[in-house]
């Protein structure tokens, strides 16, 4: 059945055009007002070629193809007319009625096998439809390669199909020809992230996918992403017509689409960049400043400023450690430009890390004034500690209240602090609580009430004035915040067991559309994982492996052939989509030696 519908797909549209006109009314019925029809629905068909499909001895100069087709249509992407080997120039074409005449600029390779591809490059001139796409196979020579190769590129973090990338055969082994040469061959994923190469010969490849922005099928790596596997791949399939993956498919039959079998996944991520150096600073008022590097994880030995003692600045760098803040804890006034002086490992001209002191002027962007203020110019957030108290309901027992200064504080009394539970019945208890500060920012604290919280409770935090002083020497304005945890029947909790931990994951519960993070872990050890207070609805549970144990995802390093960090869904019955109804309580578990 398969086969019959390949072969005479083509030829369909003609035949119904046919049918209509055999059975269709010789005059008008003047009865009623003329409609427009049903509405089409077919895609363009071709129905002529000129030369026919696997010719042979194509001339190099001034070779030309035609294609016919049975009804008008537009090209909707020029850049998905694809030649492979690819040129350093797209093919040209131009349309002539029904018939698409492509030619190219420059001059064919001897005794080589072309394809030319037109996936997701036509559409009718009426509604639109997307010719589903065709692979033209010619030759210079007097032979036609016979083997294919299939595979998919899905991003690295998300795993989402990556659709028009463009994916690379390369025969030299050196990594660095991807960014200098044009490749072996080359074709485009489609909308499901899927590709196929056709017509190639029993030869060992290096495999890239780049998202070549600017089509010149190369990797450039300040604006591209790039996926490839770490090892050689060879094609061993050879072409029958009754290969179901050789098919072109309409991408909106899941089905079908799904069912293709691959033999090769590739990752796609941005480039962890290499070299070190500082990339940009900045001064973010009178007494903080920043500084950001171009790589991850700087090695810094020293740094201070100019006039200021070491033991008055405040420093934190990111997770990452590609960004620095810092900040003057000196009362007296702090000149409108200071310099900083940072003692760190450079990359040298040679490439290689070296020790290195470099000077920063850190200008004020908003110097303050001499002359007098105006009472007007003085805002009530220029005199006092900033801070913000967040507390979110479904995140309490985990996070807790979240304490947020905008500046470090060098005082603070946190006994003063009131925290009281509510229960139903509106009555009133004092709680112990404790805090703790992030451990990436000297500005964020959280605060925990001691023992079990409990549904439908309401928890009250009230924090006085001048609890708080902060480097500026201003205290804080008094506030509080009243959370309410739910109290609906309907809300749902999911218990996670995760078993042979053999190092550190990241556990996320993303909600349907993966936009947002419901709720997080990081174990080092087989856990039972508590997901609570879930509204019924669809969810994902993303788990990273964090080998390095960095608590973040490592992106890739092509030339040192660092692949980036592995990430899975839990899949369950095949699905990686969780449906949680309302008033349950689901236990999963999950063997993580398994899963990667």
């Amino acid at each position: 059945m398969k086969e019959f519908w390949k072969r005479y797909f083509p030829v369909l549209p003609v035949l119904l055009v046919l049918w209509g006109a055999m059975f269709s009314h010789s005059c008008a019925n003047t009865s009623q007002a003329p409609t427009g029809g049903r509405k089409d629905t077919i895609p363009p068909v071709i129905v002529k070629m000129n030369p026919r499909p696997y010719v042979l001895g194509v001339p190099l100069t001034g070779a030309k193809f035609v294609f016919t087709f049975n009804e008008y249509f537009k090209v909707s992407n020029p850049r998905n007319i694809f030649l492979s080997p690819p040129q350093k120039t797209l093919p040209k074409y131009r349309i002539r009625g029904k018939n698409l005449i492509v030619s190219f600029e420059e001059p064919l390779a001897e005794n080589t096998t072309y394809t030319l591809n037109f996936y997701g490059a036509l559409q009718d001139n009426n509604e639109n439809n997307p010719y589903p796409g065709y692979s033209f196979v010619f030759s210079t020579g007097d032979s036609i390669d016979s083997l294919y190769m299939t595979g998919s590129v899905q991003d690295c973090s998300t795993l989402d199909p990556v659709k028009e990338a463009t994916v690379l055969l390369y025969e030299t082994q050196d990594d660095s020809a991807v960014f200098k040469q044009l490749p072996f061959a080359a074709t485009k994923t489609d909308e499901w992230g899927y590709f196929c190469f056709r017509n190639i010969p029993d030869k060992p490849f290096r495999i890239y996918a780049v998202q070549d922005q600017n089509n010149n099928n190369l990797y450039d790596p300040d604006t591209e992403q790039i996926a490839f596997i770490d090892s050689l791949v060879r094609p061993v399939n050879v072409i029958r017509d009754s290969v179901y993956e050789l098919t072109f498919f309409d991408m909106k039959d899941t089905v079908a689409c799904r069912d293709r079998k691959t033999e090769y996944e590739l990752s796609m991520f941005r480039e962890t960049p290499s070299r070190q150096f500082i990339k940009n600073s900045g001064r973010m008022n009178e007494r903080s400043a920043f500084i950001s590097f171009n790589a991850r994880n700087a090695h810094i030995d020293t740094m201070w400023i100019a006039g200021i003692s070491p033991d008055r600045l405040i420093t934190q760098i990111n997770l990452e450690r590609d960004s620095l803040e810092m900040w003057i804890n000196d009362q007296r006034p702090i000149p409108d430009t200071v310099t900083l002086f940072v003692n760190y490992l450079k990359t040298d001209t040679t490439g290689v890390l070296s020790g290195f002191t470099e000077e920063i002027k850190l200008g004020n962007q908003n110097p303050r004034k001499v002359e007098r203020f105006v009472k007007e110019d003085i805002k009530h957030t220029d005199t006092i500690c900033v801070f913000k108290l967040v507390a979110e309901p479904k995140k309490i027992e985990q996070d807790g209240f979240v304490l947020e200064f905008e500046n470090p504080i060098i005082n603070a009394w946190f006994d003063s602090i009131k925290f009281v539970s509510i229960n139903p019945r509106n009555q009133e208890e004092d709680l112990p609580f404790t805090y703790s500060r992030d451990t990436l920012d000297v500005r964020k604290y959280s605060i925990k009430p001691e023992g079990t919280i409990q549904l439908g409770y309401g928890y009250h935090m009230k924090i006085p004035q001048g609890v708080f002083r902060d480097i500026n020497n201003h205290w804080n304005d008094s506030t509080e915040v009243t959370v309410s945890l739910p109290a609906e029947v309907s809300l749902s909790t999911l218990q996670l067991a995760a078993k042979n931990v053999a190092h550190k994951y990241i556990i996320e519960l993303l909600d349907e559309r993966r936009t947002s993070v419901e709720r997080s872990y990081i174990i080092t050890e087989d856990a039972t994982l508590t997901f609570p207070y879930i509204q019924p609805g669809k969810y994902y549970i993303r788990i990273t492996e964090d080998l390095n144990g960095n608590s973040y995802v490592d992106s890739g390093n092509l030339l040192e052939h660092q692949m980036p960090e592995r990430v899975k869904y839990l899949k369950i019955n095949d699905n990686p989509l969780l449906d949680i109804p309302a008033m349950s309580f689901i236990d999963q578990t999950v063997d993580l030696q398994e899963l990667f």
